[in-house]
């Protein structure tokens, strides 16, 4: 017997583009920058002043007041970005055996802001202040379990965390789950909200992060020869998965198939990319041998795009390896350019924006593409948005540590 298809029929996301996923998705097509001043702290010290804030977000349109003090912003974005998913995908859950139905939601870093507060308590006001939700609070599989409980979800439970890599295992591990029958339907991605005076200054001492203060919608330039650093993002993307004929069963809409995944580890530094992407090659090739497909079946690359200069020189080369003079007919983009890096978001984000390249043959561009490097010479959509026919797409995550992800999507057969 094989695995079973795996299908998209649900997306959901809050992103510096917008609260919702329609709303993203027009601006990434537009060409429009999420990135400008930091407005959630005094950025008076710092080196870097700029990042992907979520704009215009009340969480008391969404929350209760008493529920608002329970939950970090990280865990906000993922229960609306559900919500939105949920309901994009036509699901009756009454109608569902929720027993089955399984979440997995991680996020890179988790409760940074509660953690910080808690902590400015506890100095400033001694150990008997501190929340008693500050636990629950702030770790990293709170998400997926917040989400569980709202909808009655009973199935496989639990959070990645592999850095930037965290929601590309996510949505990895759930079409497994759904391959093997363990689940027919599964809720997954990631979330992250780490714009706080620690996360900031924290990737300012690794040198991680643009300083183009002046500048803001211009910082993140993927793959252009003046990048100094990727631009830090929040938000949450969320995917409805779902085993084909289920899907059909129910006329479900369906976006694409998630066809193939690839998981490996540079083994090599704990920040900096294997030379040449050597972990980044193995990961896209084992997606597309998942796929069933071979590299000339693929025509687009969401690339992981950070916008630093080791990250793309050597996603560069790593698609330069796997696809040969190929390469060079292959449409590459980085959508960071618009919505910044929304770190243990990102896979999940770029991968709803896979999913509605299959079904649109729309490619978002790579904005601020200005400077050719000769290291990074690809076809990178510079700037304006194409219509082009997309049958097969990879979308790369990588995170410190070495984790590498990549998945592959393509049209639904």
């Amino acid at each position: 017997m094989g695995k079973r298809q795996v299908v998209v029929t649900g997306i959901g996301s809050v992103t510096p583009l917008g609260l919702d996923t329609q709303t993203m998705w027009r601006k990434l097509l537009a060409g429009e920058s999420g990135i400008d001043l930091i407005t959630a702290f005094d950025t008076s010290e710092f080196a870097t002043k700029i990042a992907g804030e979520v704009k215009g977000f009340d969480p008391e349109a969404y929350f209760d007041k008493k529920d608002i003090k329970k939950l970090d912003r990280y865990t906000q974005f993922a229960i609306i970005a559900a919500r939105e998913a949920i309901k994009d995908s036509g699901l009756n859950l009454e109608k569902e055996n929720r027993d089955t139905i399984g979440v997995i939601i991680g996020s890179g870093i988790g409760g940074i802001l509660t953690f910080e507060e808690e902590h400015r308590k506890l100095l400033e006001k001694g150990p008997r202040r501190i929340s008693p939700f500050f636990i629950p609070q702030m770790i990293s599989d709170i998400a997926a379990g917040y989400v569980s409980m709202e909808f009655g979800i009973k199935g496989p439970n639990f959070a990645t965390v592999s850095a930037c890599a965290t929601s590309a295992h996510a949505i990895g591990l759930a079409m497994r789950i759904i391959q093997y029958g363990d689940s027919d339907i599964m809720v997954c991605g990631g979330a992250e909200a780490a714009i706080s005076p620690m996360g900031v200054s924290g990737f300012n001492a690794m040198k991680a992060i643009s300083t183009r203060n002046n500048e803001p919608q211009k910082a993140s330039r993927p793959f252009d020869r003046e990048r100094d650093g990727f631009v830090i993002g929040e938000g949450s993307g969320i995917v409805i998965l779902e085993e084909k004929e289920h899907a059909q069963a129910r006329g479900a809409r369906i976006y694409a198939e998630l066809a193939g995944q690839g998981f490996t580890a540079d083994a090599f530094h704990i920040t900096q990319p294997a030379p040449g992407g050597e972990g980044s090659v193995r990961s896209m090739q084992l997606a597309i041998k998942d796929a069933g497909l071979e590299p000339k079946d693929i025509q687009y690359i969401n690339a992981h795009g950070t916008s630093t200069p080791p990250n793309d020189k050597n996603e560069t080369a790593a698609i330069k390896t796997v696809f040969g003079d190929y390469a060079r007919k292959l449409k590459v983009s980085s959508t960071k350019s618009m919505t910044g890096h929304l770190l243990g978001a990102t896979g999940s984000v770029e991968m709803i924006i896979s999913s509605l390249v299959v079904q649109q043959d729309k490619i978002p561009p790579t904005i601020n593409y200005e400077n050719p490097d000769p290291e990074c010479d690809l076809d990178y959509v510079p700037n304006k948005a194409i219509d082009y026919p997309v049958d097969a797409v990879i979308s790369n995550s990588l995170g410190f540590g070495g984790h590498n992800a990549s998945l592959c999507i393509r049209k639904i057969r």
